[in-house]
């Protein structure tokens, strides 16, 4: 039986949030850096620019101001947030969590709070997870946040890398849901770790650790398979979405929209075709941010309900990809 099925409560998503660092870097910033071209970069990823985190800005910073704006718009204080879920794969420190620094910052002393790391899809675990977690009675809210400051991973010199990836944050409030409020219907998520070498930070931990002898060497940086990546992204988050979907009872007329991974345009546009949903009710923001990560689907969620995108009512179908392999996916009656 399904987490969905079983539920002892339903759970709603009470408000987003989300934070984008002031520093723009555009394409043709990038010209000046790499050998690369605004052309090159739109025509096969669709971004035009990317924000950039302060040198003093940390992930915690970032994920502490997305989260106050998802707190406010739930009208809930921080000393009621029972739980909070940082998903991400570039933390303020390697211990303690994000989530510590977060709590920190916020003021939710009341809070148990952990990181959880997925890479893209974390965000959507994060969301399964505390859904399950409310529903079973444990927490009566929580406060989810995919946060990212891959600026400090880039290689800077590596052009078919350092064009793609941003900084930012995103949050949701999800608390129990009141009998006429929507709610999360149906989550799904998924790993294939025979794939783990096709995006990877290979230094910096225990397998690896960074010396005098090797720092030269980029080995905390970024690397990544992109064609081969890209046949594994369609195929995975088409085969969730259409699980959440089907779980959900829904068909795809009934979507009102889609918020998948804002990692490339080809990929989303792939997406929308194989789950037969139109263009215009596909969430696109990867034109002015990048591939924020596990931020990405989150800061995406609360542009689409701040913007009007999504109404009361209507059902939202969130989906994505990361490093690992993962993937997941999220269907929503908003």
């Amino acid at each position: 039986m399904s987490d969905e099925t079983s539920s002892q409560h339903q759970v709603c998503i009470a408000g987003t949030g989300s934070y984008l660092p002031e520093r723009v870097l555009t394409n043709a910033d990038l010209e000046k850096i790499v050998e690369t071209s605004d052309e090159w970069i739109f025509s096969r990823t669709g971004i035009r620019e990317r924000r950039i985190a302060a040198e003093g800005e940390f992930t915690s910073h970032m994920a502490s101001k997305a989260g106050a704006k998802a707190l406010e718009q739930a009208g809930i204080t921080a000393d009621q947030v029972e739980l909070i879920i940082v998903a991400t794969i570039t933390p303020d420190t390697l211990t303690p969590a994000t989530a510590c620094y977060v709590q920190q910052q916020l003021g939710a002393f009341g809070a148990v709070a952990f990181d959880i790391s997925a890479a893209c899809s974390g965000f959507l675990y994060a969301m399964k997870l505390a859904k399950r977690l409310i529903s079973d009675g444990a927490f009566s809210n929580a406060l989810i946040i995919g946060a990212e400051k891959l600026s400090t991973f880039i290689n800077w010199e590596d052009r078919n890398t350092c064009v793609l990836f941003g900084d930012g944050a995103g949050a949701a409030v999800l608390r129990r849901a009141a009998p006429e409020e929507g709610s999360i219907l149906a989550t799904e998520m998924g790993t294939d770790g025979r794939l783990c070498h096709l995006i990877q930070i290979p230094g910096g931990g225990s397998a690896l650790p960074i010396t005098p002898e090797n720092i030269g060497q980029h080995l905390a940086s970024l690397t990544m398979m992109g064609k081969e990546v890209f046949k594994h992204a369609v195929n995975r988050m088409k085969e969730s979405a259409e699980k959440v979907i089907e779980r959900a009872g829904l068909k795809p007329e009934d979507i009102a929209l889609v918020v998948p991974h804002q990692a490339n345009l080809r990929i989303i546009d792939a997406i929308a075709e194989r789950l037969s949903v139109p263009p215009e009710r596909v969430f696109v923001n990867l034109q002015k941010y990048g591939n924020t990560s596990a931020a990405a689907v989150a800061i995406a969620l609360d542009e689409a309900n701040r913007s009007g995108a999504i109404k009361r009512g209507e059902h939202v179908v969130m989906v994505v990809f990361g490093a690992g392999l993962t993937w997941a996916a999220a269907a929503v009656r908003w």
